[in-house]
């Protein structure tokens, strides 16, 4: 059945229109295929005089002035100008004209010149349309202004903002370039479980679905710690993997429930190694992906330059605290005893479910509250208390702290590292302990899981870990407000009644970034 255009908006239907008599003027509007010579972003370069060059990408730009026309193409890393004259493309001329909308598909054939207003252009000697664009894209190709249909409708963010483009395109330039680095440190990637029987690896509330065939509670992945762990316990002494997790706790512009995160583990090594490895590894990635080691980082609307092949500052958690607000948390050693201290320094956490944490993620909430925005420059932050840390080792200086760290630079923990626990019966008690608060409402708390700690029972080497969240990651190096503008697809509501707008936060926290925590 035949659609009736007059229903539709006048510029559907004059493109519907046009796409009809293409199609009755024998033009094929969407052709199987077209071959292309030269990348856009690579075309630019060319010398003038170069013949046989072969271009497509999206039409973004077009301006006709007789029988001369000039088009930009556009595609994610690049653009260029095209040249059509009715000279050189004679009756073809004028299908150009009936039938090419902005947004358009559009394949050309030329030679390389450059324009006496001095801009690098193809002369077209032919061209091929490649894709019928239905709908107008947003006008004058200012960007979209409303948040919500760039996060429901990337592509049409990515066809309008240069910035869109290049932000995402430098995300997979950092992916791939912390794989090689990886790779080229020894290290082998895996892919574990993400429907797990238990929710396990980080301190988080995880989402709950049901196996119908199995007829199973299972849960989606909060963290691949465990599961490399078993690796290392299987023969992997250097295993990593970029693993999508799930968290069901609070949105905020810096909160993602679905997120992307890298993991990796050493056999026989600490986390002082892993302190050396993540310097290494940044100064790397933002070499090869930026050619600079200095960024320019914003927090609260301040730029301030941060390098990261400078000295990297060194401090413990309770120098950090005491420095800071004057508890000496080593003092407190319950949860109740530590609320106490807080509020008689009058101490607000913005937390209205802070009586029911344990001690541990009482530690994490008044650090995030009265010291992490202060910390500026690259910083390993070390020693934090066992209790803030269920899968890491018990320092042997002190077995109430751990062999920890995490890297804090502008007030962002970038990673979350440290010695893992490999003693199966300590590993049972602090489970146990984390099952307690669990069952006492503390939802982030871990569960019991009694396979890990069967594995452990099998033996394991000394171990050294390390995450970090590749969403925030990006948030921070390209100083995005919302951290969904770094994903391509954030989760956002159904169209229909109440949608979250872009800053809109429930107030809970998704323990930042700290997958391993």
């Amino acid at each position: 059945m035949q659609q009736d255009l007059s229903q539709l908006p006048e510029q559907e239907r004059v493109r519907r229109e046009k796409l009809q008599k293409m199609i009755e003027s024998g033009v094929q509007a969407y052709p199987e295929r077209f071959e292309i010579s030269h990348a856009l972003k690579d075309v630019g370069a060319l010398a003038d005089g170069t013949e046989g060059i072969k271009v497509a990408g999206r039409v973004t730009a077009i301006r006709r002035m007789g029988k001369l026309a000039f088009v930009t193409i556009q595609d994610l890393q690049g653009k260029i100008q095209l040249c059509l004259k009715i000279d050189n493309l004679a009756d073809q001329y004028q299908k150009f004209v009936d039938f090419l909308d902005l947004g358009d598909f559009f394949g050309a054939e030329g030679a390389m010149f450059t324009t006496k207003m001095g801009e690098k252009t193809v002369q077209v000697k032919a061209f091929t349309f490649l894709g019928k664009c239905m709908k107008p894209l947003p006008e004058k190709f200012h960007g979209l202004q409303d948040v919500e249909i760039k996060y429901r409708q990337r592509y049409l963010d990515l066809i309008t903002s240069e910035e869109a483009r290049a932000r995402f395109v430098l995300r997979s330039k950092i992916i791939r370039e912390m794989r090689n680095f990886l790779e080229g440190e020894g290290f082998m990637e895996a892919e574990t479980a993400s429907l797990q029987p238990n929710a396990s690896g980080a301190l988080a509330k995880p989402f709950k679905t049901h196996h119908n065939a199995l007829d199973i509670d299972l849960f989606l992945r909060i963290a691949p710690e465990t599961y490399l762990k078993r690796l290392v316990v299987g023969g992997f002494h250097h295993v990593f993997e970029f693993a999508r997790c799930y968290r069901n706790e609070g949105i905020s512009p810096n909160h993602l429930q679905e997120f992307t995160m890298v993991e990796g583990y050493s056999a026989y090594w600490n986390y002082k190694d892993n302190m050396d490895l993540m310097k290494r590894l940044f100064q790397t990635i933002f070499q090869k992906t930026l050619g600079t080691t200095k960024l320019k980082l914003v927090a609260d609307g301040k730029e301030t330059e941060v390098d990261f092949g400078g000295e990297w500052n060194v401090i413990t958690f309770r120098e950090l605290l005491l420095q800071d607000c004057g508890i000496d948390i080593e003092k407190h050693k319950t949860a109740p005893e530590l609320l106490a201290a807080i509020k008689d320094k009058r101490i607000d956490l913005d937390d209205p479910e802070a009586n029911k944490l344990g001690r541990g993620n009482l530690i994490d909430v008044l650090y995030k509250k009265v010291s992490r925005p202060k910390m500026v420059g690259p910083t390993f932050l070390t020693e934090h208390p066992i209790d803030l840390s269920p899968l890491a080792r018990a320092s042997d200086q002190n077995p109430e702290l751990t062999d920890r760290f995490q890297l804090v630079v502008n007030g962002v923990e970038i990673v979350n590292a440290y010695s893992e626990l490999v003693d199966p019966i300590e590993q049972m008690k602090r489970l146990e302990d984390q099952a307690r608060l669990n069952a006492g409402g503390d939802e982030d708390a871990m569960v019991m899981d009694e396979d890990y700690v069967m594995a452990m029972e099998y033996g394991m080497p000394p171990i050294s870990g390390w995450g970090i969240g590749i969403d925030r990651l990006v948030q921070f190096v390209t100083n995005s407000e919302n951290i969904k503008d770094c994903v391509l697809f954030p989760l956002t509501r159904k169209t229909q009644g109440h949608e979250l707008s872009a800053d809109e936060s429930t107030g809970a926290d998704q323990n930042d970034f700290d997958p391993k925590i």
